[in-house]
């Protein structure tokens, strides 16, 4: 009996603690300045690194876009997310053997996928043909890499 109570709190704390990191992880959406400074970074970075950063770049502008369009900021929204497109191509074109962090940023861009889906779903009518161009770069970058992990 006392195992069970013992494994009981045990298993409450660890689901308490996973459910803060998850929050305080997911909650950060990033800010015009950060996306700035990613994009310097990304743009002067080693050619195994800008990939990756190409991809953070991506999710970075996908979240704030979210954002934006929330708060009605359907201007600098539609900005962003035809400036994500761009990077999407970058991303594309950046893709080498010997990527530092080619998986992972295959995994970043399989999860901005599911957020410019979600994205997609829930817009106005007029809003929807740019997102899903958007989208659609975002899976040509993202099976790129996929391809490209698979073939190591």
């Amino acid at each position: 009996m006392r195992t069970t109570g013992r494994f009981t709190a045990l298993l409450a704390a660890c689901m308490t603690l996973s459910q803060a990191c998850a929050f305080a992880s997911d909650n950060r959406v990033p800010d015009e300045q950060s996306i700035a400074a990613l994009q310097a970074r990304a743009e002067q970075a080693q050619p195994r690194d800008q990939c990756y950063l190409y991809a953070e770049l991506v999710q970075q502008m996908t979240e704030l876009s979210l954002k934006q369009y929330a708060a009605g900021d359907v201007a600098k929204a539609d900005g962003l997310l035809k400036r994500i497109q761009s990077f999407a191509g970058k991303i594309h074109h950046s893709i080498s053997r010997n990527d530092k962090r080619l998986k992972n940023a295959q995994i970043l861009l399989s999860k901005t996928a599911f957020r410019l889906t979600q994205m997609l779903h829930s817009s106005d009518y007029y809003e929807r043909p740019l997102v899903a161009q958007t989208l659609a770069k975002v899976n040509d970058a993202q099976d790129a890499t996929m391809m490209e992990v698979f073939q190591k």
